[in-house]
């Protein structure tokens, strides 16, 4: 494809529309990771799942500016909005490949904890990168999009399609993986969010002085149970090398799943780098159970019940 034709914003009765994506938020049902290599990144071989608690973000066109501005729909101190979101970074990369000099204004509704191991901020990412592709017409393959949302994190590529995925490398080699199964997980959300560079940090000063990790090679007990449909043989393939480290730096934790255990979840387990903790439930019934105990905790901020695999990011409108 050629970067250097005309795109023009997408307009609706003459004037310019604003384009509203919806994106999902991830849970790790394996997470393998190796020792950092030179460039300081972590290998990793992990198995996503899209989930059905979505960022939501309207993009529009600011003809009079060049700039890339953002505002939330509930702002939250943690959440920049200026050139080091995620999403905001997202949306100056895809000008810069598409010679768009127009301005762009993202405005997002979050629903994925900031800093929650969820992707929320990878989420708000890859449906920046759909919004800018429909709203200037940019006719941008999967390929296209999926090569920039590599340069903006591990986790972008995978939230553009959604489904169940194999992910190596940094975790944006994508492949998806087939499966016919839904799973139910209650999410008990922390007070305080986690760094992921800290968790990793901490990954690596649990194993200093050890041999070089490498990590695991595919999971096919997991991969198996979601070809089969076999949810115990799920639960206990679920794997997370960064849970102990997330643990370390947010000890509370270590009760929120010991509880979530005890109530009756078939398992539970951080969400990647943590600090949400997923349960994998058999149900509805079993889930408002599980739901009900794990919000008796103090350092439980909130908890929701959702449900996976679901589409990646997509047009609403």
């Amino acid at each position: 494809m050629s970067y250097l034709r005309a795109i023009h914003p997408k307009r609706s009765g003459g004037e310019l529309a604003g384009v509203q994506v919806c994106c999902p938020g991830k849970v790790n049902l394996f997470l393998s990771a190796g020792s950092p290599t030179s460039d300081g990144y972590h290998p990793l071989t992990t198995v996503f799942q899209a989930v059905n608690v979505h960022e939501t973000v309207i993009a529009s066109v600011r003809d009079h500016q060049t700039s890339v501005t953002m505002s939330l729909e509930s702002p939250n101190p943690s959440v920049p909005t200026d050139e080091s979101n995620l999403a905001v970074r997202a949306a100056l990369l895809f000008k810069k490949r598409y010679g768009i000099t127009q301005g762009v204004h993202l405005h997002v509704d979050k629903k994925i904890p900031a800093a929650g191991g969820m992707a929320g901020g990878s989420a708000d990412a890859a449906a920046t990168l759909r919004a800018c592709d429909a709203l200037f017409n940019s006719e941008a393959s999967l390929e296209d999009l999926e090569s920039l949302a590599r340069e903006l994190g591990a986790d972008v590529p995978f939230l553009l399609t959604g489904g169940v995925a194999l992910a190596e490398g940094r975790g944006d080699l994508i492949t998806p993986l087939t499966t016919d199964m839904e799973l139910t997980w209650v999410l008990a959300f922390q007070r305080e969010g986690l760094s992921t560079p800290a968790v990793f940090r901490e990954f690596d000063r649990l194993h200093d002085g050890r041999e070089e990790l490498t990590p695991a090679a595919m999971p096919e007990p997991l991969i198996k149970a979601l070809r089969e449909g076999d949810i115990d043989l799920l639960a206990d393939s679920l794997c997370n090398d960064l849970e102990q480290a997330a643990i370390n730096l947010h000890p509370d934790m270590a009760e929120t799943l010991r509880l979530a255990r005890s109530s009756g979840a078939l398992a539970a387990m951080v969400s990647g780098s943590g600090p949400t903790v997923a349960a994998l439930v058999t149900g509805p019934e079993q889930a408002r159970s599980v739901q009900t105990l794990l919000e008796t905790l103090p350092q439980v901020a909130g908890t929701m019940i959702v449900h996976g695999p679901v589409a990646g990011a997509h047009v609403e409108n």
